[in-house]
């Protein structure tokens, strides 16, 4: 495949991207022709097709598209100019080649994951997690593709499930470190904190927020979504349900950064430590693998995340 970073002046193209805006405008003549944006893992390009003819399809934001035409330069900026436009069919692109994504196997990641739902012992909880993780088919095909943001951290194909393993990992560390917390709980929550997100954001290509996710955010969809399975499980004990939706109230810390509860539980406090440390984390190893890291720049400059100026040590 051509990616769209190593595309050069008058090289000609016959490629799928992804088509991220199309819109039809008027030449000075009145004639109509397709302005349109294509992209790829690497980069976007704005591509013209001036002459709609029948190789030119109707497209949309979101479809993937077979493109043909030459590279110019206009402007100084490169864009495609194309003479043919159509629309491809699932099967004819691999969707990793156009949409961030971890560079962790699913396969291997989900596989772990369902070895910290057998460490639960519980019964209700342990129920629990296999109603979404075993047997919600629907579920776990969301979950695994599903990003963990919009633009911050692990806002890629996989990144909900790569951040919830990881928040997992780091939870199985503080239970063994501190014994004053609940295994089974703590595993569970962490298991469970961002699945509100399959539903707050939309699945790739367009990687937005929902309608629901705006209104209502991943949080409480979340608790909504535990109790939705929850009601299902014989017995289930009122107060173990009550703990577990208040470490996922909680897990943001603060009523400013969107807990609807600040922690009153040492697994809820713990939870969000777990969270907050893979995020500012993954937050910082996205950074340093900025384009601007990888020229050599060592300050990297204030960022907001973190309010300050960030330098890169050697390793």
């Amino acid at each position: 495949m051509k990616y769209i970073q190593n595309l050069t002046e008058g090289e000609d193209v016959n490629e799928v991207y992804l088509c991220k805006a199309a819109s039809i405008r008027e030449k000075k003549n009145g004639d109509e022709y397709l302005d349109f944006k294509i992209s790829d893992k690497t980069g976007e390009m704005d591509a013209k097709a001036w002459d709609l003819n029948a190789g030119v399809e109707d497209i949309e934001p979101g479809m993937y598209i077979r493109v043909s035409g030459k590279v110019q330069s206009y402007k100084d900026m490169l864009q495609l100019r194309a003479t043919g436009v159509k629309k491809c069919k699932e099967g004819e692109y691999i969707e990793s080649d156009y949409v961030p994504t971890s560079t962790y196997n699913i396969d291997t990641m989900y596989k772990s994951l369902l070895s910290y739902v057998e460490s639960v012992q519980e019964p209700h909880l342990h129920a629990l997690l296999e109603e979404f993780f075993i047997k919600d088919t629907e579920f776990i095909s969301t979950f695994r593709k599903s990003s963990a943001a919009k633009v911050m951290h692990h806002a890629f194909l996989g990144g909900l499930l790569e951040h919830t393993l990881s928040v997992t990992q780091n939870c199985r560390f503080f239970a063994e470190k501190y014994k004053i917390l609940n295994h089974d709980l703590i595993i569970t929550a962490a298991l469970l904190h961002d699945i509100g997100k399959t539903r707050e954001l939309t699945a790739f290509p367009v990687n937005d927020y929902s309608d629901e996710g705006n209104l209502i955010g991943h949080i409480v969809m979340g608790v909504t979504m535990v109790n939705e399975k929850a009601v299902n499980i014989p017995d289930f004990p009122k107060l173990l349900l009550d703990e577990l939706n208040h470490c996922i109230l909680a897990h943001h810390g603060e009523l400013e950064f969107g807990s609807p509860k600040k922690p009153e539980l040492a697994e809820a406090m713990a939870l969000n430590f777990a969270d907050n440390i893979d995020a500012k984390m993954q937050t910082l190893l996205e950074l340093f693998n900025s384009n601007a890291s990888n020229a050599g720049a060592e300050w990297m400059g204030f960022q907001k995340s973190f309010d300050s100026n960030i330098r890169r040590t050697k390793v």
